[in-house]
């Protein structure tokens, strides 16, 4: 297929990068030269504006930062400049309501279009073993489906538009209290003498279990490699947990929904990140602790 691919950052130039990898003829763009010229040598073909690289393109994927860039690359350089039989995806991370708008102005245009967040990280990008939650019409997401199983190990359907990104939220604001927790943990395990290897071995095969103990453990040394290893780089940045956050906390206020531990989490990464740690990797948050 013909694809553009437009937000080739962090994440994005590496999920372009399986694209190609699976055969597809992928046309990119990003705002940044050094990403461009990245792209060109995983094999992209690179543009120098939105409405050139959709041109003829048979899908669209974007991931980009938030969902006022999101709508306003959509409104002004996709819609009507991309062919209507094109395939809409957007795997940026926003809110559910932008997601729903960008969504209802396509399909009024005449296209198809998915939310479809992911989890994983920069890791999972470059290694194309994401996890994609997908909202929109069965009929968007069967074709969708084939393009995103070549960046990621699991693509689900999590319902209508706007599915995809609330999911992708609830999920995230699970991730960043369980970090705290395991973080906590950790802390409180070393002054109470205990070997931190051998309280992984245990809390990891016991009820204390959890991906942030076990595939992501925020000391180093400990479990599987992770961005502890690196000095806490790479991975995925502190700042982008709490954006997340922040749209959970935004999507519960709307709703009428209670979560103290996921406030409390926003209020804790807000501390961090104030301090200068935003481009650390989340487990960093060890730190303070």
């Amino acid at each position: 297929m013909k694809i553009a691919f437009i937000g080739l950052g962090n994440m994005g130039g590496g999920m372009a990068a399986n694209l190609v990898k699976a055969g597809h003829d992928v046309h990119a763009f990003d705002l940044s030269p050094e990403a461009l010229a990245r792209a060109k040598d995983n094999g992209c073909t690179t543009y120098t504006s939105v409405r050139e690289a959709v041109q003829s393109a048979d899908a669209v994927v974007s991931m980009l930062p938030n969902g006022a860039i999101v709508n306003s690359v959509y409104a002004a350089d996709v819609i009507g400049h991309a062919p209507t039989s094109a395939l809409l995806l957007d795997c940026s991370t926003i809110d559910v309501g932008t997601a729903r708008k960008v969504a209802d102005a396509a399909s009024a245009a005449g296209y198809a279009m998915v939310d479809a967040p992911v989890s994983g990280g920069i890791a999972a990008a470059n290694g194309g073993t994401l996890t994609f939650m997908v909202g929109g019409s069965p009929e968007a997401f069967a074709r969708a489906e084939p393009i995103l199983s070549a960046m990621g190990k699991a693509v689900i359907h999590a319902g209508a538009s706007g599915a995809g990104q609330a999911a992708k939220i609830c999920n995230n604001m699970i991730l960043g209290a369980t970090m705290i927790a395991t973080c906590e943990a950790f802390a409180l395990a070393e002054k109470l003498g205990l070997d931190l290897q051998t309280f992984f071995d245990i809390s990891s095969k016991a009820s204390g279990q959890s991906w942030s103990m076990t595939s992501y453990c925020p000391v180093p040394g400990v479990g599987p490699a992770s961005p502890a290893d690196n000095g806490y780089q790479g991975g995925f940045a502190a700042a982008l947990m709490l954006k997340d956050l922040k749209l959970a906390l935004e999507a519960a206020q709307g709703v009428g929904a209670k979560v103290p531990m996921g406030t409390r989490a926003e209020e804790l990464y807000a501390a961090f990140t104030a301090n200068g740690n935003g481009g650390s990797d989340f487990s960093a948050i060890i730190k303070t602790l």
